[in-house]
């Protein structure tokens, strides 16, 4: 079981841009494909970003549309969603997950860690 603690959420104006960043005290994350979703009020829990163990592939939702980066500092042991031109389609509540895998694998069910959630909320 992997701990992971995500942070960074917050009230953000329209067109402006959030870091939200995972970490784990009892993993080493390097070892984990890691991915950010998010779940809106109402809607079912979406894929937005996925990284790769080695951080040399990522995957992104269309709806990223090039607004978002995924990244990864394994000396920090943290994993990163930089978010820019928000949109308030955007407010959800954004969690990370883990999974010990190479395939590039985007569906919530193939990772089985997951952080608390964090919520952003963009403001128009």
């Amino acid at each position: 079981q992997v701990h992971l603690v995500a942070s960074g959420g917050g009230l953000v104006q329209a067109g402006g841009s959030t870091t939200l960043s995972c970490t784990s005290s009892t993993q080493t994350l390097s070892d984990y494909r890691m991915a950010w979703f998010r779940q809106a009020p109402g809607k079912e829990r979406e894929f937005v970003a996925a990284i790769s163990r080695s951080a040399g592939r990522t995957n992104y939702a269309y709806f990223v549309g090039g607004r978002f980066t995924i990244s990864r500092d394994n000396a920090k042991n943290t994993v990163y969603l930089q978010m820019n031109t928000l949109e308030s389609e955007d407010t959800a509540d954004y969690s990370c997950a883990a999974a010990a895998t190479d395939a590039a694998v985007t569906s919530q069910y193939n990772f089985p860690n997951w952080s608390q959630g964090t919520q952003v909320t963009v403001s128009s």
